[in-house]
């Protein structure tokens, strides 16, 4: 089921992952870290993976969580990279890092990459789809909290199958279980045949 209203098409065929339907803050705060230029997509196929990412593409993507790095230091935000005390989901990335073909690259300029934080409501095209532990396809549904995965992608907490896919398991970043994860929003429509965006409620 799409969205009510009308598109030309220039949002499903838009070069951003992330569509503001309804924004909280772009948070401009903060330094991207080297890695955010250069981290492969997706950071780790080991325990999840997306048909979603174009792997093509160095650097953090749109539509993929900002982390606070304080391996980096103060202020620093980028990809998963390698865990630490504090590293903790932010926000999610509005554009990716290095840019795309023929546009401005004004991350690589500045060093800044913008992020949503603060609430607000967006349809996301990159998640992830498949669970490498399980072989299972990840599945959403309405009322499903999101978290992050190991390569810094929206995935449904609630779902055993993933469990093993949580940062725990992977980085020690949450509980393991969803019961601790940090909870980035709550699904409002799944991707489907007609609708290739998970639409979301973000609750960071």
């Amino acid at each position: 089921m799409p969205l009510l209203g009308q598109a030309s098409g220039g949002f499903t065929e838009s070069s951003s992952a992330l569509r503001i339907l309804h924004v909280g803050v772009r948070n401009t705060i903060g330094v991207l870290t080297a890695d955010s230029f250069t981290q492969t997509n997706p950071p780790t196929a080991t325990l999840t993976t997306s048909d979603q990412v174009d792997t093509s593409k160095l650097g953090v993507l749109s539509g993929s969580i900002a982390f606070a790095r304080p391996d980096e230091g103060s202020n620093y935000i980028g990809g998963p990279g390698t865990y630490q005390a504090g590293m903790i989901p932010l926000g999610v990335f509005i554009n990716s890092a290095n840019g795309n073909s023929f546009e401005n690259t004004p991350g690589t300029a500045s060093g800044k990459g913008p992020y949503v934080s603060s609430q607000g409501t967006y349809g996301n095209s990159l998640f992830e789809t498949y669970d490498n532990n399980t072989s299972n396809t990840v599945t959403y549904a309405v009322g499903q909290e999101l978290v992050a995965s190991v390569n810094g992608y929206l995935i449904p907490s609630a779902a055993a199958n993933i469990a093993t896919a949580s940062w725990l398991d992977a980085n020690g970043w949450t509980g393991g279980d969803g019961s601790s994860d940090l909870v980035i929003g709550i699904v409002k429509m799944p991707a489907d045949s007609v609708q290739g965006e998970l639409v979301y409620d973000q609750r960071i």
